[in-house]
């Protein structure tokens, strides 16, 4: 699975962005899809994820209300609109989509990334 993201720059607080995420390769046993972030000197964490079927969406407490993540399967694409943006949300963010196997005993995830996007946020 190659990940591609587009669509970060530089925004005053307050303002809006979308990023995309193309992907492209074996997409068909992807689980789930989502978008993390780092910050500088921060680990990265999760900003929100969908999971594929059901289209199930979970969202970091900081960023409930403000963003939404969404996918368009017929373009194998994942975006993450970003409104209301702060001075906290600048980082890089990284798509990623996850493949899960299932065993009898024991659950294998397989993890992609793609090359990440800056996104800054000016006060």
């Amino acid at each position: 699975v190659q990940l591609v993201e587009s669509g970060g720059g530089l925004v005053q607080a307050g303002g809006s962005l979308r990023l995309s995420c193309a992907a492209s390769g074996s997409t068909f046993t992807i689980n789930a899809l989502g978008w993390y972030r780092q910050a500088p000197g921060k680990q990265r964490e999760l900003v929100a994820t969908i999971t594929s079927g059901e289209e199930i969406t979970n969202y970091a407490d900081s960023v409930k209300g403000r963003f939404t993540i969404s996918r368009d399967n017929a373009k194998n694409t994942m975006y993450l609109q970003m409104n209301s943006l702060k001075p906290e949300d600048t980082a890089v963010y990284y798509c990623n989509a996850r493949k899960t196997r299932y065993y009898i005993d024991s659950v294998e995830e397989d993890d992609y990334w793609g090359q990440g996007t800056q996104v800054t946020v000016s006060s």
